[in-house]
């Protein structure tokens, strides 16, 4: 019963919408309403305006014509497109010189640099996979020692614990005394993930203090600029570095 009175509540509606018409038209269809024609009408006459408008600029166009667009524009496959400029500071250093100055970029950059070092002290330099960035060299006296070079042997360890940069005893302690940081697997991959956090944070603190480095190398600058002795732009300013000037040389009083 509901559903019946819904449907018809519909059929109502559709009925209330669409518009009203002598009965001898109807197999022509329905009758558009008047707001319909006007908004199709306006739309039309606009789209034959701007055709219009074209064609009269494409006419009256001097071939002679010069605009500073031209030369960032080229031609490729009888398309103009437009050369990608090299983008001279990002919003966050464009704020940073907007509203701070010199010395406070410069404390801020000192404060992350002590930061990065901490860190960097109780990471103990190691990457992502616990293994130390640089090599360690052995040196031998014939070619037959290096053919039967064993870097377990040579460093009196287990062949297990070669890979490791820390907590590495020799055979002698093994015997001696227990293994010590003995950790199960689940422990292991907490650390891991502990360690992946810390170094995600070191990451991110390195690219700061290179950010405000280079904000405030382009604040002074500016400040630089200031003088009214002559200068010749060398380099155009980007995102990881300031622009470069060439300034005239004068001799000190």
């Amino acid at each position: 019963m509901a559903a019946a009175f819904r449907k018809a509540a519909k059929s109502r509606q559709r009925e209330h919408r669409e518009r009203s018409q002598p009965g001898f038209r109807k197999h022509m269809g329905l009758l558009e309403k008047k707001k319909d024609y006007k908004l199709r009408a306006d739309d039309y006459r606009k789209k034959q305006d701007y055709l219009r408008a074209l064609r009269k600029k494409a006419l009256e166009k001097n071939p002679d014509e010069f605009y500073y667009k031209m030369t960032r524009l080229k031609l490729q496959d009888g398309v103009h497109i437009i050369k990608e400029t090299k983008e001279e500071a990002t919003l966050e250093q464009l704020k940073l010189m907007k509203t701070q100055d010199l010395k406070y970029i410069e404390m801020t950059r000192v404060a992350e640099a002590k930061k990065i070092e901490r860190l960097k002290s109780e990471l103990h330099l190691l990457d992502f996979q616990g293994k130390q960035q640089k090599k360690h060299v052995f040196f031998f006296d014939t070619k037959k020692e290096v053919e039967h070079f064993d870097v377990a042997t040579h460093l009196r360890t287990a062949p297990e614990l070669v890979d490791r940069v820390f907590n590495r005893p020799t055979i002698e302690t093994l015997k001696k005394e227990k293994v010590k940081g003995v950790t199960h697997k689940a422990q292991f991959k907490r650390i891991a993930k502990q360690r992946r956090k810390q170094y995600n944070h070191l990451t991110q603190r390195i690219k700061r203090e290179k950010e405000l480095f280079v904000v405030a190398q382009k604040i002074q600058t500016r400040k630089d600029l200031l003088d009214k002795t002559q200068k010749v732009k060398v380099k155009s300013a980007t995102v990881n570095s300031p622009a470069i000037y060439k300034f005239q040389s004068r001799r000190k009083r």
